[in-house]
This record gives structure tokens, C-alpha cells and sequence, in this order.
């Protein structure tokens, strides 16, 4: 509690993976890593693998374009990641880990 006598966070664990899906937080699509992703609807470990190889390979993604061109994305792939991810945390308006 803090001197007006309102509960506050301290310093900790930011939620990260299954935490912060569970608690409605977008994951940062170029930060999360392979696990993280495995564990978005849909994604699975081979589609997570396949965009972390592919962020590393060429470097962040700026655009939705950039994800779509990942091999085993489309459309219906694509949608989910747009759901549940952000490509630039620091843009996003709070909620993204």
C-alpha cells in the first residue's frame, strides 16, 4: 500500500508466454520467442519455429507484409497473429509483453 493507503505493484516479473496470454496481453511478435509463439492459437511449434528463423534471418518485421511472406502463414494464420501480437510494443497503446 502506499501512503494513501491504495495497493500498488511493486517491481516483478513482467508476464511473459502463457501469463500474459491469459491475462489478454499481446506479445510482442519480435521479441517473443519460439515457445512463446507455440503457444498462440493456431500456431504451434513448427509456424513458431519458421517466424523466429525468419525474424533472425532478416531482421525485425515492419510490416504485416513481412509476416505474411513467412512460409505457412496466409491469411487465417495471419489473422490470428494480428490478433495476438503487435510488431512494435513500444507503439502499441499499453497491454503488449
Amino acid at each position: 500500500m502506499d501512503p494513501a493507503g491504495l495497493a500498488t505493484c511493486g517491481p516483478g516479473a513482467v508476464p511473459r508466454g502463457a501469463q500474459a496470454l491469459a491475462l489478454g496481453l499481446k506479445l510482442d511478435l519480435n521479441a517473443a520467442s519460439e515457445s512463446e509463439l507455440a503457444l498462440l492459437p493456431g500456431v504451434g511449434r513448427d509456424l513458431a519455429k519458421r517466424l523466429v528463423s525468419a525474424r533472425e534471418e532478416q531482421g525485425r518485421f515492419s510490416s504485416w507484409e513481412d509476416v505474411d511472406a513467412v512460409p505457412g502463414v496466409g491469411a487465417a494464420k495471419l489473422e490470428t497473429l494480428r490478433a495476438a501480437t503487435v510488431l512494435d510494443a513500444a507503439a502499441a497503446n499499453g497491454g503488449v509483453w
